[in-house]
């Protein structure tokens, strides 16, 4: 890529050549600005004392300012997801976490209390394998499987492109409910909008009390925090009341919900935060 040389008066000249940067020789350098002549040897004045020496020449990089967001395309695909289920009559719940909080059993345990009530579709975000989906299977519910690995470059989310190619496999117009299981991570998740009414995540205590604070992006984006695993609580050098204090530092207002999927424990009070949403 060359090297280049940036002047006070901000014209900018590079040098894209190979050379011996041993020996001194002339050669002309040619001004972004379109002047030429700008003639120096490697032994000249504004290249210091000793042949080869460019100590006066900034190596690195340029920021260049992107005039068009990059979560455009994101954004209208969302737009237009959130259209159609508005049309279809369908509430939208994006419910994220990082890997292994819990998140499938508690979907789990969700359509066997609300299943005969609530008409439900599931997608379900996997880098590979149907493992998670086929946990869901025979429980009531409709599911649509994207594997971020298969044509979508192995992405650690979904984003609104893949919820919509999921779209023409569920019955949009009989469902009351679309919760999305994204794929487990706790970054990249939170930073695209797949077309939901509510976000949601599932956190397991067994994370530790500081994840709100070094993960302040994904906790700040959510409108409830299923706090899970609680029946590991006596087992566990936890601290809850850090962690709420953590959470609130980053996010005051999010509703909190403390369940253990394993045992049921409080998973009624997380279905009624779904039947509230609808």
């Amino acid at each position: 890529m060359g090297r280049f040389h940036r002047h006070e008066d901000g014209t900018v000249h590079t040098h894209d050549h190979d050379h011996d940067h041993t020996h001194d020789h002339d050669h002309d350098h040619h001004h972004h600005d379109g002047s030429a002549g700008h003639r120096r040897d490697h032994a000249g004045d504004h290249l210091g004392d000793h042949p080869g020496d460019h100590s006066g020449y900034a190596t690195g990089t340029q920021r260049v300012q992107v005039l068009e967001a990059i979560f455009g395309e994101n954004d209208r695909l969302a737009a237009a997801n959130r259209a159609d289920f508005e049309a279809a009559g369908v509430r939208v719940v994006n419910l994220m976490s990082a890997p292994g909080a819990g998140k499938t059993l508690l979907l789990r345990e969700t359509l066997r209390r609300l299943s005969q009530r609530v008409r439900i579709g599931i997608i379900e975000g996997d880098i590979e394998t149907s493992l998670d989906a086929d946990r869901l299977a025979g429980f009531g519910a409709a599911v649509a499987l994207v594997n971020t690995g298969q044509g979508f470059g192995g992405e650690c989310h979904l984003d609104a492109p893949m919820v919509r190619s999921a779209l023409p496999r569920l019955p949009l117009a009989d469902l009351d409910l679309l919760i999305v299981e994204n794929v487990g991570n706790l970054v990249c998740p939170a930073e695209f909008t797949v077309g939901e009414h509510r976000r949601a995540m599932v956190y397991a205590i067994t994370e530790g009390e500081e994840k709100p604070l070094k993960y302040p992006v994904m906790f700040r984006s959510v409108d409830v925090v299923v706090i899970n695993k609680l029946d590991l609580l006596p087992h566990l050098d936890f601290d809850l009341d850090l962690f709420r204090a953590n959470l609130r530092k980053v996010n005051p207002l999010a509703t909190t919900i403390e369940v253990s999927a394993r045992t049921g424990a409080g998973v009624e009070d997380w279905c009624g935060w779904l039947t509230a949403v609808r």
